[in-house]
């Protein structure tokens, strides 16, 4: 698996995957628990490494369960989780301190490579403390890396005025519907990672009939060409499927390079 490296000298996987339908009846995001996380498993014997969870997907303590439960080793893992902007979470030190605690409990380990802000916290104070509370676990060891995750480059900019630890990923959305082009240009001027979610997400079917052509020169399929696309950018991919196939399949993006000339045609798109 090829990686790419963040400010701090850690190597983050270029491609892994999400969890947010995992261990859900129906494979649904606001599904119940039902304890079946043998689309994890999968994952995991098909070679994903970089796992990506959060407090919001409710499964915390699952993904911890399989990941021990695999036979690889805790090291092998790039493990991502996020804290959501609300007050209950973020309200005070006391409760972001709880709440990254209660992660590092649930995912049975002693550190967490990436911990990101899930989404924007508005009130400027209250996304100070927070962060610097991210900063302090990072100083003890129990977290590598922090970053945020759908920040506009004018929030990052006022983060600028207090951050000790520059956030090293933002997880944005990127896919053909909004590839986040500025932002992504941003990030990557900033020595910021940039991580897709949903990176074959919402697209129609002229676009993906345009990405299976491009495929066919390949032998790929029309999700393969819009991931190799961003990899090839250094954009991390984080793909989800309950599909085997298609797990295995998401990960098949090192044996090719999309010319210069299909690039633009998918920056068209």
């Amino acid at each position: 698996m090829e990686t790419v490296t963040l400010t701090n000298g850690t190597n983050i996987p270029l491609v892994g995957t999400g969890t947010n339908t995992y261990g859900k009846v129906e494979n649904k995001y606001k599904g119940e628990l039902n304890d079946d996380f043998s689309a994890l498993e999968s994952a995991i014997q098909a070679g994903y490494r970089l796992i990506d969870t959060a407090i919001y997907y409710r499964n915390e303590a699952g993904v911890g369960q399989t990941i021990k439960d695999s036979g690889v080793a805790r090291k092998e893992f790039y493990l991502t989780t996020k804290i959501p902007e609300l007050d209950e979470y973020v309200g005070s030190k006391e409760v972001v301190e709880q709440a990254l605690l209660k992660s590092l409990e649930n995912l049975q380990t002693d550190y967490i490579d990436l911990y990101l802000i899930h989404q924007p916290i508005e009130d400027k104070k209250t996304l100070k403390r927070a962060w610097q509370v991210l900063e302090s676990f990072v100083d003890a060891g129990k977290i590598k890396s922090i970053g945020v995750s759908n920040f506009s480059i004018k929030l990052l900019e006022e983060m600028k005025a207090y951050t000790r630890i520059q956030p090293a990923v933002n997880q944005i959305e990127s896919n053909p519907s909004n590839w986040n082009n500025e932002l992504i240009d941003y990030l990557k001027d900033q020595a910021i990672v940039p991580e897709a979610w949903g990176p074959l997400s919402r697209l129609t079917e002229e676009q993906r009939a345009k990405l299976t052509a491009i495929g066919d020169k390949y032998g790929k399929n029309w999700g393969q060409v819009l991931l190799r696309y961003q990899i090839q950018r250094k954009v991390v991919v984080i793909p989800k499927s309950h599909n085997k196939q298609r797990q295995l399949s998401n990960l098949e993006l090192f044996d090719f390079n999309l010319s210069t000339e299909d690039i633009q045609v998918i920056e068209t798109l």
